[in-house]
This record gives structure tokens, sequence and C-alpha cells, in this order.
């Protein structure tokens, strides 16, 4: 784990751990019940203020935020390790602002937006979303055909976008829209629209598994200044993409996170568990199971590292990030899975973070692109390499 870790690297670990460990992990058991008897996996407000007010006094705010704007501005490499710490409980809290969103502003952002838009999002005044999935165009992001057309200073906006996460909490929404005539990526912009805009309508909520929710919306003549465009006019799908192999590195990070978890309670259980006479740590299939795990966490964490290392010296992380992605969702999933059945049916219940792990984990092999999609450029690039 630590061997691309330097002394400060091993510090900050060792403080995320700790607050995980004291602050987090407690709301554990409040955050499954509150799931199971309501439906609603959420911190409440009381909850939720302290953590944010240990943050700001431990210094675990704005991670990734430029040291001008206040922030630490952590590499890639160590801003994995806290998304991988974090992830080892079910409790749902993040270090603030939203990573993804935060550089991709920081790429293509103007002055102008930097001041009304990052700067406060970067503090904690404001929170953000991207809407790029259509109901025709999911795991096809370039098949998108939400139009913005130029009129006069101002571009009108009319699609449909859905599986956007955390709207109604959202000050604005970097939407991805169609301003050229290509067919794939060519014509793609990103824009800034703010709630609250005339035109922008939240269609529905979509319950998802794992305790999450996402949104349809919908755009009706929405107008938006020229100056919500954000980056350069029909080449929007370059930032996007940045945006898309980062979170795709998060994942791998969760999930290793989620394996050490799962891992951790197995090895438990087969310790502490007699059956028929035997203990579950003494019979070969459960240690099988232990042994895979250990070794799959230990090479994804590799991966994940390695990766993070390209990104930090500027290099092109597109096809590690694809098999990041697989990799990390397929085995935390089988992971869970031996982890559950080793419980038996107290794995199966709402009282342990187990299901909603796998739930979760389940989301992730669809969302930030369905693995399938991410096997199929792994090989194009690949056969590509070989012509």
């Amino acid at each position: 784990m630590d061997m691309m870790m330097n002394d400060e690297s091993l510090m900050l670990q060792d403080l995320v751990q700790r607050f995980v460990e004291r602050e987090l992990m407690p709301l554990e058991a409040a955050v499954l019940r509150r799931e199971a008897e309501t439906g609603a996996y959420k911190l409440l407000p009381e909850e939720e203020e302290p953590l944010l007010e240990k943050c700001r006094e431990l210094g675990l705010w704005g991670l990734d935020v430029p040291e001008e704007m206040g922030g630490v501005d952590l590499s890639a490499l160590d801003r994995l390790m806290v998304e991988e710490e974090v992830s080892r409980t079910i409790t749902p809290f993040e270090f603030p602002p939203d990573s993804p969103n935060l550089h991709m502003l920081k790429a293509v952002a103007t002055p102008e937006q930097r001041e009304k838009y990052m700067i406060p999002y970067a503090e904690g005044r404001m929170k953000s979303c991207i809407a790029i999935s259509e109901p025709g165009a999911g795991g096809d992001p370039a098949g998108m055909i939400t139009r913005a057309v130029k009129d006069g200073s101002d571009w009108v906006i009319n699609g449909r976008k859905i599986w956007v996460s955390r709207v109604p909490y959202c000050d604005f929404i970097i939407l991805m829209a169609r301003t050229g005539e290509g067919q794939r990526e060519e014509g793609v912009t990103a824009f800034i629209v703010e709630k609250n805009t005339p035109g922008f309508i939240i269609e529905r909520e979509i319950a998802m598994i794992g305790g999450k929710k996402t949104y349809e919306l919908v755009f009706e003549d929405c107008r938006v200044p020229d100056g919500a465009v954000l980056g350069e006019l029909g080449r929007g799908y370059a930032p996007m993409q940045l945006r898309l192999n980062i979170r795709r590195l998060q994942v791998g990070a969760r999930c290793v996170g989620i394996i050490r978890r799962a891992l951790e309670m197995m090895v438990d259980q087969a310790n502490n568990r007699t059956t028929f006479g035997v203990k579950l740590a003494d019979r070969q299939a459960i240690q099988w199971w232990i042994a895979d795990a250990a070794i799959r966490v230990h090479a994804l964490r590799l991966m994940v590292q390695a990766a993070a290392r390209t990104l930090d010296s500027g290099g092109d992380v597109r096809n590690e990030a694809s098999m990041i992605k697989v990799f990390a969702t397929e085995t935390a999933q089988e992971v869970l899975d031996h982890a559950m059945q080793c419980h038996g049916a107290m794995g199966l219940t709402k009282e342990l973070p187990l299901q909603l792990f796998f739930q979760q984990v389940r989301l992730m092999r669809v969302y930030e692109g369905p693995t399938e999609v991410h096997r199929m450029a792994i090989a194009r690039r690949m056969l590509k390499s070989r012509r």
C-alpha cells in the first residue's frame, strides 16, 4: 500500500484513517437502521454538520482545490488514497467538494466563471452536478441529441437528460449539449446552467438500488447567456472525458476500500464461526475466498496508484481508467458476494453494511460507462496498436 507514498502522504493517510474510524464508523448503525426503516440513505443535518466542522479543523477540506483558493491541492495519488480510506465505511460522507466537477472547472473555466462558480464551489458554498446521459444515449454519451442553438447573445437549450445525481441540492449543473453537426464527439459543448433557470425542469426522481437516487431532467427553451459556455465551443468532449477518467479512478479507489472492509469482515467471521464442529477458517473454500480477495485487492491498489502517477505527470490514463473500472467493480462484487455467503443469513440482513456495499458496487458497473463498453474500448486500442 505505502511503497509509493512519502512521509507527508503517510501522515495524511493516518489522519484520514482515524477520522473514518472515530467519526464515520460510529454512525453506521444509525445510517443502516434509517435506510432499513425508511429507505432514506443519508446523514441527518445534526450528524453531518459536526463532520464538516471537523474536516475544516483537521484540514480535510478542499483536498484537490488549488492552493490559491485556500485548498490543499493534493496529488491524484494522495487524493485517491483518501478516497480509498473513506470508502471503508457505509456512512455516506465525502470530503467536499466533488472532485471530478472541480477538475473540469479547473481545466476550462474562464476567470469570470472561476470567480462566480469555482471559488464558492471550492469553499463549500455551492454544489454542482453534471448531466451527460440521455434516455437514448447512456453508455455512449457521444450519441447525445440535446441541442443548444445560438439566439442573439444567448443559447437556447432543448432536450432531456437522465441518471443525474444530487440535482435538488445543486446550485448549478454542468450540461453537455450539441452545438455542431458532428455525429459523435464533434460539436459537443459544456454549459453551466443555474438552478431555477426558466425551462430547466426536474421531471422525476428515480429511486435506485443501494439507497441512491437519480433524476430525469427536461430542458424546454432553456435560455442561458453566452457566458454560460464552459470551455471551447464544440470541444466539450475532452474536458468531459477528463472528468469521467478521474471518476473512474475514484471508482477503483472506492472499490479498494470496500474490498478491504469486506475482507476484514470475512476474516473475522471465519475466525469466530464454527459449523459442524469445524471453524470456517479451517475450510478450504473459505481460505481460497480470502486468499483470492487479498491477491486481487493488492493488484487493484497497484493499478490505481500507477494510474494516479500517470495522471499526476500529465499522461493519458484513458486505457488504465477503463481497465480499473472493469477490474475494480467485478472484483468488489465477487468479494462482497463471498463475504455475504460467509456470514450466512446474517450477511443478507440490513443490519450489516455488506448488502448496501453490494448494491452500490452493482451500480458502479453501469455508471461512468458500463463494463462492457470499457472492454470494447480496451480491445479496440489493443487491436489498433498492432495494425
